[in-house]
């Protein structure tokens, strides 16, 4: 069997091709972030009055860089959802889930994956 040049390089970037991530990851993302993730969390938390970041993540949302909070308050199921631009610090969304609105996401997400 007879292996040429060509046919070599087209197999190792079909390799190559398999092993990149669709989404680049939160690390390459935030090379990319001028707002660090703790500024970002006391941002968002001045949103949320008596809130605890109970998750967050790096992500890029129509086109922006974004940090991603969920903020719990006591006495409420309802999570905060606060959006804070990664680039310049400036809150772009602030929303309210229901359990049910969780649930639904949640729904969505694992579909996805």
């Amino acid at each position: 069997m007879r292996i040429t040049f060509g046919s070599a390089v087209v197999g190792l970037t079909f390799v190559f091709l398999c092993h990149v991530d669709a989404a680049p990851s939160e690390q390459h993302l935030a090379k990319e972030a001028k707002i660090t993730r703790n500024e970002a969390e006391h941002i968002a938390l001045s949103k949320v009055p008596d809130g605890r970041v109970s998750s967050g993540e790096l992500e890029r949302e129509h086109g922006t860089l974004i940090w991603s909070f969920d903020i719990a308050k006591p006495g409420t199921r309802d999570i905060s959802e606060v959006q804070v631009d990664a680039k310049t610090g400036k809150v772009v969304s602030v929303k309210t889930e229901t359990p049910k609105d969780q649930a639904a996401e949640a729904a969505a997400d694992k579909k996805k994956k």
